[in-house]
């Protein structure tokens, strides 16, 4: 009878439902943060590099140039010739320089070779005749034209001209044993053996003048132009590090203005 009892109420059981049980899958708690430990921060990502497209230069055959930053206090020790420093008369009218008044200055240490008559520049080769280079003050765009004596390179055997146009303007260079004439973007800046300078120039605002780098090569026939490339990006007051490689400024647009970095190239292979 007992067994019986039993047997039923154990049949009774099974239909009730239990209601505390699921079979959905419960979620798992997650544990309370322990006060006592640091609070660790969300890792941050690495911004995006801008500038890849100024640390290359692409040469004509495809030759590619690598450029990489340099400490600005390693290119202020470097030595910087005095032409470099006081050649840039290009913008002498905007710094209220009297040109005159500094070729005069400077004519004083040119030696009797370079004289000025008037509006005339006269230099005299080793060989040949006087070479004239005469001012032209016309209001006419395309035939304004002055030339002023900026200073001798005696490590290249030349002397160094700023010619200054309408707008803009360039340099030339003069053998002073043949008389020849060899135009260049900016000053040059001469390797410590003799043996290269380069020209860089930077005009990424007005673009009266090309922005780029021109290399070339002193022999004793005359000069060589090694290679030049016109950039996007300016180019200036480059100093050489040893006799193939250069640290310079590089101007460059950053949200509407322009910035400028000490970067290093080697020009020389």
């Amino acid at each position: 009878m007992l067994a019986g009892q039993i047997s039923s109420g154990t049949w009774m059981l099974a239909l009730i439902p239990l209601a505390a049980c699921s079979l959905r899958m419960q979620p798992k708690e997650m544990p309370k943060p322990d006060p006592s430990q640091p609070v660790l921060k969300k890792a941050v990502p690495r911004p995006v590099y801008r500038w890849a497209h100024l640390d290359t230069l692409v040469l004509e055959g495809g030759r590619v140039l690598q450029l990489y930053p340099a400490p600005p206090a390693v290119y202020e020790r470097l030595p910087a010739p005095e032409w470099l420093q006081t050649a840039a008369t290009a913008e002498a009218e905007e710094n209220d320089l009297d040109i005159a008044a500094e070729e005069r200055r400077r004519l004083k240490t040119a030696g009797p070779r370079v004289r000025r008559t008037g509006r005339t520049l006269l230099l005299q080769p080793a060989k040949g005749a006087p070479l004239r280079f005469v001012d032209n003050p016309a209001e006419d765009y395309e035939a304004n034209i002055a030339y002023e004596y900026v200073a001798t390179l005696p490590s290249i055997r030349h002397w160094l001209l700023s010619v200054h146009l309408y707008e803009g303007g360039y340099y030339l260079l003069v053998n002073q044993q043949t008389g020849r004439r060899t135009q260049v973007w900016s000053p040059p800046a001469v390797a410590p053996d003799g043996r290269h300078f380069v020209c860089g120039n930077s005009d990424v605002l007005a673009r009266y003048e090309p922005s780029g780098l021109q290399v070339w090569e002193v022999e004793a026939a005359g000069l060589r132009m090694l290679w030049q490339r016109q950039t996007e990006w300016g180019l200036n007051q480059p100093r050489w590090l040893d006799n193939r490689t250069i640290l310079f400024g590089q101007d460059y647009f950053d949200n509407g203005d322009v910035d400028t970095r000490v970067m290093r190239l080697a020009v020389v292979p």
